[in-house]
């Protein structure tokens, strides 16, 4: 391929030349070969393709089906229910599928239960998922499918956590799914999606990935049903694996929760198992508590490179100093500040608030600062979180941290990098790099004054076109 009358940073326009994945050469005027693709840029900016550092693709891939269920499109007990029973209405009468909702806040119609999903729909299964992805609420055609054929063992969860009374379903992600069963969701849609964005490059953060995502991931990319590149988190299971061309195994997730941490012994032995095996660690940490118990843990056993906080959402100055300290990597989540920040001001402690998903903080400290959407929990637009983590502006408007905004140039660094060392500066576009690139409809210098405008022309991956907008 070659692109011409492209804005390649600090070089100006130039053309440029693909040939085997790689960017082979850069000049102004170079002659297109016989056969070669030419691919106009019109000034328009170059720029490494984006890598999204933290995301769930399988549960995108399943929300892009599904009902949203809370803001910013639903904020009152009445939309909800009115989508509820329209999408309901839509459906065939012979149809028994699942009414599937995601993305549910309270804030919308408080703690909805069993009772309240079948005063709304009555005569279809149907679940819904809070935004953090903890809780399922079913209603009684839903409870009714799901226990069908189950015998006293197989319901224990449901009567253990009052389930079957409440519909509320609290962790239980790996019960539902067997009881589900199904097979999973096709990547086409998802991965054109994120294609869209730029996006040729992601990390699957689920802390339950094995062997057999890992393999679902290898074929989905050697049939060209998922088009990024794919670094898999997952459990012990993956230690051994072996990685293909374009997916990698990635560290080893954990996944804590304050309300039931494991001891520091069992903690520090699964992150001495992991490093063992080759593998750094992804703690999951949301909590100011989780992080500090995180750390102590990594202070006892040491940390190697490639080890990361996920989220790191509350970090006051004490914790940013022991996270230097540990010489970690943070992968946040700046798209929140937008997407959630109007919840958080107004349901966070106030002294807590300045600590949320920082950005400058972090930098400012000599961490390594890395981004993902968190999508489907978050929206899947890493243009929009960049954005974000420049003006820190919730939906409503208000500012959140201003003392934690970014450069332009430093939002864009979150998406970049090595995804096995994030954090890491990206390369520079030059002869001899992997043409892993993303064409923007304007130059930088326009671009970088309202990122969330940003559209993107074209993005190509090893020197592919996988995607053109039009």
């Amino acid at each position: 391929m070659l692109i011409r009358n492209a804005e390649l940073g600090r070089c100006g326009t130039s053309d440029m030349r693909i040939d085997g994945g790689f960017v082979t050469q850069l000049g102004e005027r170079l002659p297109a070969r016989s056969g070669e693709t030419v691919l106009d840029a019109r000034g328009g900016a170059l720029v490494r393709g984006l890598h999204d550092h933290h995301l769930h693709v399988l549960a995108l891939a399943t929300s892009l089906a599904s009902l949203r269920c809370g803001p910013p499109g639903i904020v009152t007990e009445d939309a909800l229910a009115c989508r509820l029973r329209e999408h309901a209405a839509s459906l065939p009468a012979n149809d028994d599928a699942w009414i599937r909702g995601i993305a549910y806040h309270e804030s919308v119609a408080g703690d909805i239960d069993r009772a309240w999903l079948d005063r709304i729909v009555a005569d279809r299964p149907v679940r819904i998922q809070h935004r953090s992805g903890r809780l399922w609420i079913v209603n009684s055609r839903g409870l009714e499918r799901l226990a069908a054929g189950a015998d006293a063992n197989e319901l224990a969860p449901l009567r253990a956590n009052d389930a079957l009374a409440t519909g509320r379903l609290y962790d239980l992600d790996p019960w539902l799914r067997r009881r589900l069963g199904g097979s999973p969701p096709a990547l086409h849609a998802a991965s054109a999606l994120l294609a869209s964005f730029g996006v040729t490059g992601i990390t699957d953060a689920s802390a339950r990935n094995s062997r057999q995502e890992f393999r679902h991931f290898v074929d989905a990319t050697a049939r060209a049903e998922l088009l990024q590149r794919v670094c898999v988190m997952g459990d012990a299971g993956l230690d051994a694996i072996g990685d293909s061309e374009a997916v990698k195994r990635g560290p080893t997730k954990i996944y804590l929760r304050e309300s039931s941490l494991p001891t520091l012994e069992d903690l520090c032995a699964a992150i001495a198992g992991s490093h063992d095996a080759g593998r750094a660690i992804a703690v999951h940490c949301v909590t100011e508590a989780e992080i500090v118990f995180a750390l102590a843990a990594l202070a006892a056993v040491g940390s190697r490179p490639g080890d990361r906080i996920e989220h790191a959402s509350v970090a006051p100055p004490a914790v940013l100093a022991l996270i230097a300290e540990q010489r970690v990597t943070v992968v946040t989540q700046p798209n929140f500040v937008r997407e959630r920040g109007d919840a958080y001001l107004a349901d966070v402690a106030a002294r807590d608030c300045p600590w949320l998903y920082r950005g400058r903080a972090f930098l400012d400290a000599g961490i390594a600062l890395a981004a993902g959407t968190d999508a489907p929990l978050g929206e899947p637009d890493p243009w929009l979180a960049m954005q974000a983590a420049v003006d820190r502006r919730t939906q409503a408007g208000q500012t959140l941290g201003c003392a934690e905004a970014l450069t332009p140039e430093e939002a864009l660094g979150l998406f970049s990098g090595d995804p096995l060392a994030p954090g890491t500066a990206a390369m520079h576009i030059a002869p001899g790099t992997p043409a892993d690139l993303c064409l923007l409809d304007r130059p930088w210098s326009a671009a970088r004054c309202d990122l969330a405008a940003v559209r993107v022309i074209a993005t190509l991956r090893g020197g592919q076109l996988i995607w053109q907008r039009g």
